[in-house]
């Protein structure tokens, strides 16, 4: 039981009404005796009091400083881990490029655990046949480049061979010595390839291993992300969203049938005109092509340089196969497999090639035309008939 003298039941908190030094302001003094009133034993810290007034001065100035703050550390914290949000964004866009073969399971009664299961080990199953008997063919071409070197290198350096004009107009001996020993030398050439080689593998596996997760909870993923929507906009969030994500899994998968066929007709035109290294030639030209606009671009041009050492003529052919291969994918295979769900115009998809390579490399290149496709469909659907109705 509470003791009568007990300064809580009596409706008093323990410190209010102490005494005070001499030199305390009057205010303070006010205060306290008025929170001696107002505390109770239902409330002994009283009740809450009247919000701040969000226009004054003092409280702007700390809102916009606190946020400048903030701004400033998200910066700060988005450019320290650019490399590992880059990862989580293409794991993010992978996952939701195989979502398609893993719901197509799941539509014929396989559990999901068993369909994410199934579509992993048959990738992996095909990617470990392909390099089964791809890499000593590699390893095969790449030693025979190595010991023709010398050869080509002599070539270069004969002003009556076609090749030792090029060099001799363009120079092109002084600018590969210059990239080959660029840097501290030889040892940090080698150096800096096998930390490459290290750091491509190690983000390799955790790429992977973010895939394999993101695959298997993107119906959790894709549950919470809508609910970041307000209740009455959800459904038609839930509409666009799941259009968007269409967009991307049938971009995913269709440049990978794409590249794969442009690898395998490459393969089969060097192979014909008897080209040397068709088959690292025919690897480099699927994964490149997977880079829109100007991956096969620069595809064709590496396997035309090399077809010169052939002969003229048969450069001049694999130029125009080259060529003639671009029309074939841009107005037959991209239409056909890809589709026109994505309908991002030639401009667009241009631009945002160009724009997405200069700000992530490679990997923005790769996701700049889905992402593209996203944009328009959000003006489309969102902004645009909000602009017409203002």
């Amino acid at each position: 039981m509470t003791s009568s003298s007990d300064p809580a039941a009596e409706g008093h908190h323990p410190l209010v009404g102490q005494p005070h030094s001499e030199d305390e302001e009057g205010s303070v003094a006010e205060a306290e005796a008025e929170a001696a009133e107002i505390s109770t034993p239902e409330q002994p810290l009283g009740t809450v009091g009247k919000r701040l007034d969000r226009r004054s001065p003092f409280f702007i100035g700390m809102a916009a400083t606190a946020g400048v703050a903030v701004t400033y550390g998200l910066i700060q914290l988005l450019a320290g881990a650019e490399q590992i949000l880059v990862l989580v964004g293409l794991a993010l866009f992978l996952a939701i490029g195989l979502e398609p073969a893993v719901s197509w399971l799941v539509n014929h009664r396989f559990p999901r655990w068993l369909a994410v299961t199934t579509v992993f080990v048959v990738a992996f199953a095909a990617l470990g046949g392909f390099l089964a008997a791809a890499i000593p063919v590699i390893v095969e071409q790449a030693t025979a480049l190595v010991n023709q070197a010398p050869g080509y290198l002599r070539q270069a350096q004969d002003h009556n061979t076609f090749l030792g004009r090029l060099n001799e107009r363009f120079h092109l001996q002084q600018a590969i010595e210059s990239a080959v020993t660029s840097g501290d030398g030889l040892t940090s050439g080698v150096l800096g390839a096998g930390k490459a080689v290290f750091n491509v593998v190690t983000d390799g596996l955790i790429l992977v291993v973010l895939t394999i997760y993101f695959v298997a909870d993107l119906p959790r993923i894709r549950a919470t992300m809508y609910r970041l929507i307000p209740h009455s906009r959800r459904p038609r969030a839930i509409l666009i969203g799941d259009d968007i994500f269409a967009k991307v899994g049938g971009y995913v998968l269709g440049n990978l049938a794409v590249s794969v066929i442009a690898g395998v007709l490459t393969l089969v035109w060097l192979l014909s005109f008897g080209v040397p290294y068709a088959a690292l030639l025919a690897i480099a030209v699927a994964v490149l092509d997977l880079v829109p606009v100007i991956g096969s671009v620069i595809g064709g041009a590496l396997i035309a340089l090399v077809a010169l050492t052939v002969s003229l003529p048969v450069f001049f052919a694999t130029v125009g196969f080259a060529l003639v291969y671009r029309v074939v994918e841009d107005y037959l295979l991209v239409p056909r497999i890809i589709g026109n769900a994505l309908k991002v115009p030639a401009l667009v998809t241009v631009v945002a090639v160009l724009l997405g390579g200069a700000l992530l490399g490679v990997v923005g290149a790769l996701v700049a035309i889905p992402v593209a496709a996203a944009i328009l469909l959000l003006l489309e659907q969102v902004l645009y008939p909000r602009l017409d109705t203002a």
